[in-house]
C-alpha cells in the first residue's frame, strides 16, 4: 500500500528495553539480522503487492472491490491484531512470538503465490496479516530487549536504515519479478526470507518477556476485527451500490456497535489492548487524528497511483515501481534533518508544515494527471510529498511520546501505530469510489486519480490544521 512506515517503530523497541531482563542480549548481529529479515516481509509485501494489483485484476479478472480486497484483507488483520500481538509478545516471548509469525506470515504467502482464484488469495492475504501482527510488534521488541541502552540505538538506527532500504526496493523488485517473472513470485520470494529470519533468531536471541504484561486483550480484538471488517465491507461495497443499500446500512451500523462495544471493553479491560486513558491528553489526541488524516491520504493515493501509472501512463511494471523511489529516498534523507530542525523550532511548526507540503504534492500530482512524463509531471509532485512527510514523522513520533508519561511509551507508540494501518486500511476500502472498472479508457482512470489526489490533498491539509490547533508548542517533546 504504502512506502511510508507508521511513526513511533523506533518507541516500540525502546519501550521493550525498559523490561529487558538480566541474560536477554544473546548475539546481537544475529538478532539484527533476523529482525530485519522479519520487518522486511511486511515492509515489502505492503509497498510491492500494491504496485502489482493491475497486473493481478487483469489476471485473475478481478473488478474494482475484488481488488480493493487483496488489500484490504491484510490491512485489516493487521489492524486489528498488531496491539493483541504485541502484548502477546511481551507476555508469551517475544522470541516465540516472532518466529511463529514468521511462519504463519511465510504459510500464506505460499498460498498468494500458489492462489487459483480471486477469493483464495484474498483468504491468504487476511492469514498473511494475522502474521504481520505477530511479527511486526515481536520483531521491534525483540531488538529492544536484546541490547543495552548505549547498543540499542544503534542497533535500532540499523534496522531503520534497513527497514527504508527494504521499503525503497520493494516496489522496484515487484515490478521487475512481475514482468519478468510473474506476479506470483513477489509473494514467493518471502520464503527464503523468512526461512533465514527464523534461523537467524533462534540462533542468535534469548527468550525475553515483560514482567508486567498481562494477558492479551482477546475480547478487545475479536470485537475490534469484527467491528472493522463490518465498516470496510461497507465502504468498499458503497462504491457500486451506495450508501441507502441494506446492505451497506446494515455493515455502518454493525461497526458501529463495534466499536461502542470495544470502547466499553477497553474501559472495563484489566489489561486493555487500548489504554482509554491516553487520549485525555490533548497532544495525544492530535497526534493521532493528524496520523489518521495524514495515513489516509497516503494510503489511499498510492493505492490509486500504479493504476494510473500502468494504465493510463503505460508505464511497465518496472518503470512503475522505480517512479515511486523518491518518496522512500526522500523521507530517509529530510527525517534526521527534521529531528534536529523539532528539537530547535518545537514540533507544532513541522507537523503544520509537513502536512501541508504533502498536500501540496498530492495537488501537483492532480493538476498533471494527463501528462505522463516522469520528470514533468511526476516527480515534482513525488518529491514535494517526500519532503512533506519527512518533515512530519520525525517529530509526529516525539509528540505521540512526549505526551505520555514513561511507562506508556509503548503503549501509546503501538496505538499511534495502529491509527496509521487503520487510516490506510479505511482509504483503501473507499477507494472505489474513483477507480473505474478494469476495461474504461485511460481517460475514466486518469479522472479516478485526479479525483484521488484531489482527496488526498484536502485531507492531508486537514492534518496540518489538525496539527496546529492541537499540537503544544513545547520544544521539550522533541
Amino acid at each position: 500500500m504504502s512506502q511510508i512506515a507508521p511513526p513511533c517503530d523506533r518507541a516500540l523497541a525502546a519501550a521493550a528495553g525498559r523490561d529487558r531482563p538480566a541474560d536477554a542480549r544473546g548475539r546481537g548481529a544475529l538478532v539484527v539480522a533476523g529482525t530485519v529479515l522479519g520487518s522486511s516481509l511486511a515492509f515489502i509485501d505492503s509497498s510491492a503487492v500494491g504496485l502489482i494489483l493491475p497486473i493481478v485484476q487483469q489476471r485473475l479478472g478481478a473488478d474494482v472491490g475484488a481488488a480493493q480486497w487483496i488489500v484490504t484483507g491484510y490491512l485489516l488483520t493487521l489492524s486489528a491484531l498488531v496491539l493483541a500481538g504485541g502484548a502477546a509478545a511481551d507476555r508469551y516471548g517475544r522470541r516465540r512470538v516472532f518466529v511463529i509469525g514468521v511462519a504463519i506470515f511465510s504459510v500464506a504467502s505460499l498460498a498468494c503465490g500458489l492462489a487459483p482464484s480471486l477469493p483464495a488469495l484474498v483468504a491468504a492475504r487476511i492469514v498473511q496479516g494475522l502474521g504481520a501482527a505477530l511479527l511486526t510488534p515481536a520483531s521491534l521488541a525483540l531488538l529492544g530487549a536484546a541490547f543495552d541502552d548505549e547498543d540499542r540505538a544503534r542497533a535500532v538506527s540499523l534496522w531503520a536504515a534497513a527497514s527504508g532500504l527494504t521499503s525503497a526496493i520493494g516496489p522496484v523488485l515487484g515490478g521487475w519479478l512481475a514482468q519478468a517473472v510473474t506476479w506470483r513470485a513477489v509473494f514467493l520470494i518471502n520464503l527464503p526470507l523468512a526461512a533465514a529470519a527464523i534461523a537467524l533468531v533462534i540462533t542468535g536471541a534469548k527468550e525475553s518477556r515483560s514482567e508486567r504484561s498481562g494477558p492479551p486483550d482477546l475480547a478487545g480484538a475479536a470485537v475490534a476485527t469484527v467491528g472493522l471488517a463490518a465498516v470496510t465491507w461497507a465502504l468498499t461495497a458503497s462504491a457500486a451500490r451506495g450508501f441507502a443499500d441494506p446492505g451497506v446500512v446494515a455493515g455502518l451500523a454493525l461497526g458501529a456497535g463495534g466499536l461502542i462495544a470495544f470502547i466499553w471493553i477497553e474501559r472495563h479491560a484489566d489489561a486493555p489492548m487500548l489504554p482509554l486513558g491516553l487520549f485525555r491528553s490533548r497532544s495525544f489526541s492530535g497526534a493521532n487524528a493528524l496520523t489518521l488524516l495524514l495515513y489516509a491520504a497516503f494510503g489511499g493515493a498510492l493505492f490509486v497511483l500504479p493504476f494510473q501509472l500502468m494504465r493510463a501512463f503505460r508505464y511497465e511494471p518496472t518503470a512503475a515501481g522505480a517512479a515511486l523511489l523518491p518518496l522512500s529516498v526522500g523521507l530517509a534523507a529530510v527525517s534526521p534533518v527534521a529531528a534536529r530542525l523539532a528539537s530547535r523550532l518545537g514540533p507544532r511548526l513541522l507537523l503544520t508544515a509537513g502536512p501541508l507540503l504533502v498536500a501540496a504534492g498530492f495537488a501537483m500530482l492532480a493538476a498533471t494527471a494527463s501528462n505522463g512524463d516522469y520528470w514533468t509531471g511526476l516527480f515534482p509532485g513525488l518529491a514535494t510529498l517526500a519532503l512533506g512527510m519527512g518533515l512530519a514523522v520525525a517529530p509526529l513520533t516525539d509528540v505521540v511520546l512526549g505526551a505520555v508519561e514513561p511507562a506508556y511509551e509503548g503503549a501509546a507508540a503501538g496505538v499511534n501505530n495502529a491509527v496509521a494501518r487503520i487510516a490506510g486500511l479505511l482509504a483503501v476500502a473507499l477507494a472505489g469510489f474513483v477507480l473505474p472498472p478494469p476495461g474504461a479508457g485511460s481517460e475514466a482512470v486518469g479522472a479516478g486519480y485526479r479525483a484521488a489526489m484531489i482527496a488526498a490533498a484536502a485531507c492531508a491539509a486537514a492534518a496540518g490544521l489538525c496539527g496546529f490547533l492541537t499540537i503544544r508548542e513545547d520544544r521539550a517533546h522533541a
